[in-house]
Parts: C-alpha cells; structure tokens; sequence
C-alpha cells in the first residue's frame, strides 16, 4: 500500500481527514467540510457515538465518510437539485432589487424608503453565513440545508400575504436567513456527494454560475408578474417552485455524519457579532428616511458600536472558540482584503440598486424590459465563473482581483455619467456588461488570497468571512449610497441625487482598486496539504492514505494505535 505524506489532523470528535487531493472549495463556512476519498463500491462507514478512548478518537477520523452514493445518476440529481437550491435563494434575492420601486409603491410607500427592499434580504443573508456554516459541521450540512430551504419557502409565502410595509420587510430578512443557511451548506453538500476530480470541479462551477443566472431569472419573474397580476401570485410561485426542489432533494439524500457532531456554537459571540452587523446595516439604510438626527438612528448607532466592542471583549478575553478569531486580522494581506472586498461590493449593490431607479424612474422602463435589458448579466456572470477558472493557474490572484475591482468601476461609470435619455446600446449594455464579470472574478481571487494567508484552523473562517461581505456588503452598500441621494438629493434634483450615489460607488471602486495594488499580495504557500508548521504537535499527526478502503484502514490502524 502507498502511504501519502504525514499531515497534521486534530484528533477531535468527527474530524475528518484532510489530505492534498481533498481540499475544500472556496466559499465553505466551517472548519473541517472534506473527507477522504473513498471508492464507490466501498462499504458505508458508520460514525461511533461514544467517546472517550484514544483508540475510538482515531477511529473516528477515519468514520466521517462521504456520503453513500454510489449510483451516478442519484449522485447527479442530488447535486442539481443542490444547485437548483441556490438558484431558487438567488431569484428570492434579486426580486428584491429589480422589483423593488414597484413593491413599495403596492404597499403604499415610496421615495427613498424603499431601498429596504433591496436591502433587506442580502442583510440578514450576509450575516448569517457567518455561522451558517458552522451550524451545518455539528448539526448535519443536509439537516441545514433542509432547513435553510424551509425557512426560505415558509416566509417567502408569507411576503406574499403581507400588506404592510414594514411587516414586508421583516419578513423578507427572515427569509434571508433561510438563503444564508443555503449557501455554505450547499457547498459543504456538493463536496461530501461528488469525490473529488473532475465532477466535483464541475458542479462547482454550475454553483457558482447558479447564482448570476438566479439573479436574472429572478428578474424576469419579476418582469411577468408584477406588469400581470397581484404580488401574492409571484411570492406563491417562487415559494412553491422551491418546495418541489426541496422535496426531492429531501427524498434522495441519503443519510450524513456531522463533520463535528460534539462541537461547540460560540452563542455569545454570534449574538454579539451578528447583533451588532444587523443593527449597524439597520442605521444605514433607515436614516435615509428619516434623517441622522433622529433619535432612533442615534440610539441604534450606539448600540451597534456596543455590540461590536462586547464581541470584542469577548472574543479576545473570554471565548474559547470564538465565531470570528481576532488574530486571523493579523494574518499577511488578510485585513486590506477585507476593505478590498467590502468596498467592491456595496459598490456592487449601490450600482446594480441605482441603475434601477434611474432606468425605472428616469427612463420610465417596466420591469420586464428591465429583466430583458439585464439579459448580458445573467450571460456575462456565466461567462465571469468560467473565466475565473481560466486565470486561476495563469494570472495571480491580487491581480484577477484587480481585474474584479476594475470591471466595477468602469460599469459605475457608466452609469453615474450617462444622460438622462439615451439609447440601452450606449452605456447601459457595456455597464451591465463589465458589472456582470466582476462579482466572480472578484470573490475567486479573494477566497484564493484569504486561504494562503490564514492558518489550517482559520481556513473556514476566513471563507465564510469573504461570504459574509460578498452579501453583507451589497445591502450595507445600498444603505450608504441613499444616504448620498437624499443628502445630494435635498439641494438638487432627483437625477443629481442618483448621480451622487452612484459617484459614491465609483469612489468605492477606486479605493479597493488602490488598496490592493498598494497593499494585498497573494502569500506563496509550500506547505505541503495542510501541514502548518505554527500549530504544529506530534501528538496531532496521523498517516493517510490518498484512497482509504476498508482494507486499507485495516492495515493502517495498528500504526495509528501505536501512536
């Protein structure tokens, strides 16, 4: 039997082995997603529940096995049906922005409130994804998608039945929850289902590209049922669409082993964390409305900075596995990306929310020929996933983020300088154009940098985190940009108000662009899998095998036991 290279592995209840041909997919949300290889006409392996020995610890490495499919065909309905998932969270998310204006104004509210249409979904959904990932390595990855996609189709239909604004918009954060307990997990699922190669790579790439092609589609169901019949009637169709997705995927999967079934939810520091991230994007996005001198918005801004100082004290005094480690901001280039990636998306959510209005607005377009002049996202985003595939091995990651950040600041402006009345061919097409290849390109190059630069251990932190701000980033942008308009807009008119907001993007855009020529590098890794020499402990180290049959573990354990 030819044995890999000896690698660290944390002897922890459900850990899983990690080796060189099982690296985890950009974008995963926990510590420990991959496991090892195993043939598909091997044996299932069960997990062993009581703990305690040495000898059941080691076992238990080897327990946490994919799951059993070994049917093709079944391996690739769970896996469509996985990223019709997220397609189904990705059409919920974009409703809100291209049929914003029109919702509002049927729940009897317009002008600069309503901006939390748009906002309110991508503000829960980016926070969440913190956590979400975590939830799924103890609870089950398939248990939280399950879930993530019940939570979406129960209050997506109850959007629906809303006649109030502000009960619209509650509602629709809910649902946001459900769309950020999707994302990591699916991930996380596609990974366990498909052994790695090139299947794996494969749905990758469709996960990824569901989400543009969700947006657009999205945008023509917006289109057809807002110009045709009642709100109910999109929000029953969308919720329904994803119960039968739901459904199916609920029937066909088999059953899984928790990655970290006895491990610990930081539930201190996700309510310090997650508590301040949603009341700092709430002061944002409603002082728009009602001013920064009131009240509530002096109120809300000083409870957020509290929460924010008390996961603080928290995380660096007190918790013992912290949501969000401190020192990982210590990590090489790892802070700058952050702003980098923060900065680009809300100009990302500022543009895509103001070319709306001024198309809607401005230029009088129904949603419908919105959703048919957004028709180069939906194919450019496609085009953008492949294409982030293609300069991975070719072009360093700080510059295809480069290209990312650049992509968005010619797309906003665009935007900000056009006139009021112009042909679609002139500057919006190109726009839509550039802004389509930038999220992608984007997200790629970040999840490559933040992976070289943070430890073994901080490895889902940090993917989750880039998640996060790809979301967070989008509604906190929207939020920020109003508050240019109706700043601009009180002294102007309403054209100088979204030119501003727009401005703001494009100056976002340039300050990501500078920071990451000036300050981000890709950090060249050489370790060899995950062997990290700052956290290394004999007392950690286990041998792997690249193919671990049952045989095979047979032969291996004395070794193991022996240690």
């Amino acid at each position: 039997m030819s044995l890999h290279s000896v690698i660290r592995h944390e002897l922890t209840p459900g850990a899983s082995v990690t080796t060189p041909e099982t690296i985890a997919p950009s974008g995963t949300s926990h510590d420990a997603l991959v496991h090892p290889v195993r043939k598909d006409d091997d044996p299932p392996r069960q997990a062993h529940q009581a703990p305690a020995t040495p000898t059941e610890e080691i076992q238990r490495v080897f327990d946490v096995a994919p799951l059993n499919v070994a049917n093709k065909r079944r391996r690739l309905s769970i896996t469509t049906l996985i990223v019709a998932c997220n397609l189904m969270q990705m059409i919920c998310n974009l409703i809100g922005i291209a049929g914003g204006l029109e919702i509002s104004r049927r729940l009897g509210v317009s002008g600069v409130h309503a901006n939390w249409v748009g906002a309110s979904y991508p503000l829960t959904q980016g926070t969440f994804v913190l956590v979400s990932g975590r939830f799924g390595a103890v609870y089950g990855h398939k248990n939280m998608l399950l879930l993530g996609s019940l939570f979406l189709i129960v209050f997506t239909l109850v959007c629906g039945f809303c006649s109030n604004f502000i009960a619209f918009n509650v509602m629709r954060a809910m649902s946001g929850i459900g769309g950020a307990f999707i994302m990591p997990n699916a991930v996380a699922m596609i990974g366990i289902t498909n052994p790695p190669g090139f299947a794996r790579n494969l749905s990758l790439a469709f996960f990824g590209a569901s989400a543009p092609i969700g947006g657009y589609i999205g945008a023509l169901i917006t289109g057809g049922f807002v110009e045709n019949t009642s709100l109910v009637w999109m929000f029953v169709f969308i919720a329904a669409m994803t119960l039968v997705v739901t459904g199916a995927l609920w029937a066909l999967l088999p059953r899984e082993v928790p990655v970290d079934p006895h491990g610990k939810i930081d539930w201190i520091g996700s309510f310090l964390a997650l508590g301040g991230l949603i009341v700092f994007n709430v002061v944002w996005n409603q002082a728009p409305a009602v001013g920064w001198s009131h009240p509530m918005i002096i109120t809300t801004l000083v409870v957020s900075l509290a929460l924010f100082v008390g996961y603080y004290i928290w995380g660096r005094y007190y918790a013992s596995d912290p949501i969000m480690p401190l020192n990982i901001f210590k990590a090489p280039s790892f802070t700058p990306l952050i702003f980098v990636v923060l900065m680009n998306f809300m100009a990302a959510g500022a543009l895509f929310w103001y070319t709306v209005l001024w198309l809607q607005e401005i230029r009088h377009w129904t949603p419908i020929q919105f959703a048919v002049g957004w028709t180069p996202f939906g194919l450019g985003g496609v085009a953008a996933t492949f294409l982030a595939a293609y300069l991975i091995p070719r072009v360093s990651a700080q510059w295809i983020l480069a290209m990312g950040a650049f992509c968005m600041l010619v797309a906003s402006i665009l935007i900000a300088t056009m006139p009021e009345q112009q042909s679609y061919w002139a500057q919006v097409f190109p726009s839509t154009i550039m802004s389509a290849l930038s999220p992608d390109l984007t997200y790629t190059a970040a999840q490559i940098i933040a992976s070289n630069s943070v430890s073994r251990k901080q490895q889902g932190v940090a993917g989750s985190l880039i998640g996060s701000l790809n979301l967070y980033g989008s509604s906190l942008g929207i939020g920020f940009a109003s508050t240019v308009e109706s700043e601009v807009g009180k002294s102007h008119d309403t054209v100088t108000g979204y030119r501003g907001a727009l401005y703001f993007a494009v100056g976002l855009c340039v300050a990501s662009l500078i920071l990451d020529i000036g300050f981000v590098r890709l950090v060249h890794d050489n370790r060899e899998g995950w062997e990290d020499p700052a956290d290394a402990d004999p007392a950690d180290e286990v041998v792997v095998a690249p193919l671990a049959t049952g045989t095979e573990l047979r032969e291996l354990r004395p070794q193991l036991e022996q240690r």
